[in-house]
């Protein structure tokens, strides 16, 4: 019964990605692939704020890694950024990089560290 419900917490964390990335870039008329970074900050603070509660075992599995796993995508950040710099853009790629890694990081810590007073 877990692997159903790692399942459809993926299915949706994917689809809430596709949703706020797109809303996000929709309203973002630049290079840098803002939709991206705004979904893998928001999943790093997320995934920070679980740990620093202490959440483990099957609640971690499932939100952590089925939904969140799927939220965020460490693929798309890649993939936008070589894309950024075959298009001769490499301040934008190298932005892209910098501000995703940094803000993840970031996210996390300040996730964690807001879950571990709560």
């Amino acid at each position: 019964m877990i692997w159903l419900a790692v399942a459809a917490l993926g299915g949706v964390g994917a689809v809430l990605r596709l949703e706020l990335g797109g809303a996000v870039q929709h309203r973002w008329h630049r290079d840098l692939p803002l939709g991206t970074l705004v979904v893998n900050v928001l999943g790093s603070l997320c995934l920070g704020l679980l740990t620093g509660l202490g959440v483990a075992g099957d609640g971690l599995l499932l939100v952590g890694t089925a939904l969140l796993g799927s939220f965020t995508t460490f693929s798309t950040l890649v993939l936008e950024t070589e894309r950024l710099a075959e298009e001769e853009h490499p301040r934008a790629a190298l932005a892209n990089l910098l501000l995703s890694v940094a803000g993840g990081l970031l996210a996390a810590g300040g996730g964690w560290a807001l879950g571990a007073l709560l």
